[in-house]
């Protein structure tokens, strides 16, 4: 007996290591789209913290970021428990990334995008965080072929994420939309309301952003993993508003290096998210082998 029970002392510590080591090699990224940076609701940002955190992401990619400096990015990105963090710019609408690991190599690009253009190395990927023009199809055109101009510098090989608001309508949500009939009538009122906006091009949803971005090679892998349409815009908690009806705007793209270790990729529409803020949070899970950097900092 004693024999036995010293047998299976030394099978546990192996045991727990190939535990370990499978959840180590499990990557999740979260997208969020936070809402003006908590300077409306502020109430929210408590219970979005805590959200946040009950989901273990090992990467945040974040939008909205209004009136941050570095240290605020810093010390949310601990209450979820990442020692690391990148923000965009100090003013306007910036962009953030959080990771559990090291982040490296960071490149901030203001020229020739409306919010900017943040990008890194974190966790064995490159991921850029990105926030595409709000309302006008043509500035999101320039935005795209600068993105995709930066993407055809990358060696193929590298494992890519882009991970954020895009603002603009999926080919893979065509049917969706051709089924919501209010929903070119809104972008005409919301054209209308603001005149800078041009939103519809010859009064149609323009699908040719993201097409040029999956003819780069970027496979929308909500789309891939998805078993029915679920938008990320708007939740509920931005009541009595003409917000339009629901539609895509948050998006993860993969190149296929990274997109064939995809094991799921889902919008979090749940009670919880419909008042968190004013998009809803996207999450994809990968599944990276030992051979990546993903070696958690102390």
């Amino acid at each position: 007996m004693k024999s036995l029970l010293l047998f299976l002392l030394c099978l546990l510590p192996v045991q727990l290591f190939a535990e370990s080591d499978a959840k180590s090699s499990e990557l999740r990224v979260l997208s969020y789209n936070v809402w003006y940076g908590f300077t409306k609701q502020p109430e929210r940002k408590k219970k979005l913290l805590e959200y946040v955190r009950s989901l273990k992401p090992d990467v945040v990619s974040l939008q909205e970021l209004n009136s941050y400096t570095e240290e605020k990015l810093a010390q949310d990105a601990r209450a979820w428990g990442h020692p690391h963090s990148a923000l965009l710019k100090t003013g306007g609408f910036p962009t953030g990334i959080t990771s559990r690991f090291p982040i490296e190599e960071v490149s901030r690009t203001l020229e020739g995008y409306h919010h900017g253009l943040l990008s890194c190395k974190t966790g064995g990927l490159r991921v850029y965080a990105v926030h595409l023009h709000p309302g006008h199809w043509q500035i999101r055109h320039r935005e795209v072929d600068l993105l995709t101009r930066e993407l055809a510098k990358r060696n193929p090989a590298e494992k890519i994420l882009l991970a954020g608001d895009f603002n603009t309508f999926s080919p893979r949500d065509r049917e969706q939309y051709e089924k919501t009939p209010d929903i070119v009538p809104f972008f005409r009122r919301l054209d209308q309301r603001w005149k800078s906006n041009r939103n519809l091009r010859e009064d149609k949803l323009d699908y040719t952003h993201l097409e040029k971005i999956e003819k780069a090679g970027f496979i929308d892998l909500v789309a891939v993993k998805r078993s029915r349409f679920l938008g990320t815009f708007p939740t509920k908690n931005r009541p009595g508003e003409d917000n339009g009806p629901s539609r895509r705007l948050d998006y993860f793209y993969a190149n296929r290096s990274l997109a064939s270790s995809c094991k799921s990729a889902v919008c979090l529409v749940n009670g919880d998210t419909s008042y968190l803020s004013d998009h809803y949070p996207v999450l994809a899970v990968f599944s990276l082998g030992s051979s990546n950097n993903t070696s958690e900092s102390k």
